[in-house]
């Protein structure tokens, strides 16, 4: 691949990661994710069947991890104690997968990221073995911070989990992108494709979502919008666009040649 997505060592050619939670059932869950060309799927091991409800249908049936790289978060969890040990049963559930997305909640209104609770929980988990990609706030200091921990991602959000208020506060992405080492995908806000585009614009490694598309009127064409987003995006930014200006100083074209024009 030209422009390889690398996250724990492995190659991806999407750099759409999509959720598999809030559709109407896993055939349309299915039908979205193959329609977003996403090769990473997150799944909340605390809402999501993927072995542990014996005789309940099963998210593994819909999307099986031969196609499919799992990616168990710990949504729901409100402390590190509880994310370590969601993280720990889902590793057990999918044969010692290493992959994991980390998110320690701070209430339950806003799903805004505790981040104190968070960074004692990648802790744990990067020296258990854990390939950790982590949910986090837009502050440089503490994205750096987990980073330096070990994990393999810092994912900050956009706006507020569901919330669809797309990209706030692009300033403070752009202080974490100078300074990661890491790949950083923008992890919750997103609501549309143009939000999906800004964020790769910017220089983002990637995106994540998962309400933006089952929350859509038509999931799986949203699904598809998405994927062209992203790929528009990550091309625009590999372009280089160009300067802005209040106003152009310099025509689009050429003055030299023009007819009537005197040397």
């Amino acid at each position: 691949m030209s422009d390889p997505f690398v996250i724990g060592g492995r190659s991806y050619n999407s750099r759409l990661l999509i959720g598999t939670g809030k559709y109407r059932d896993f055939d349309e869950t299915r039908r979205a994710v193959d329609a977003s060309g996403a090769e990473i799927v997150t799944v909340a091991i605390r809402r999501t069947n993927i072995g542990q409800n014996a005789g309940e249908p099963s998210l593994l049936d819909a999307l099986p991890p031969s196609k499919y790289t799992y990616l168990p978060n710990t949504a729901g969890c409100f402390t590190a104690d509880d994310a370590v040990r969601t993280l720990r049963l889902a590793r057990e559930l999918l044969d010692g997968h290493e992959l994991v997305k980390l998110e320690v909640l701070g209430d339950p209104k806003s799903l805004y990221p505790d981040m104190v609770e968070t960074l004692k929980a990648a802790e744990i988990l990067v020296q258990e073995g854990f390939k950790v990609m982590v949910y986090c706030s837009d502050d440089p200091i503490l994205a750096k911070r987990l980073e330096e921990i070990g994990c393999v991602a810092v994912m900050p959000l956009a706006s507020l989990i569901g919330s669809g208020m797309g990209i706030l506060n692009p300033w403070n992405l752009q202080l974490i992108l100078e300074n990661a080492k890491v790949p950083v995908i923008v992890d919750a806000g997103v609501g549309t494709a143009s939000d999906a585009a800004i964020a790769m614009e910017l220089g983002c490694d990637g995106v994540l979502m998962n309400t933006a598309v089952a929350a859509a009127k038509n999931p799986v064409l949203m699904a598809q919008a998405m994927k062209k987003a992203v790929e528009a995006g990550r091309d625009a930014w590999l372009a280089g666009r160009m300067p802005k200006k209040l106003y152009a100083a310099a025509p689009s074209s050429p003055s030299g040649g023009i007819i009537g024009k005197a040397a």
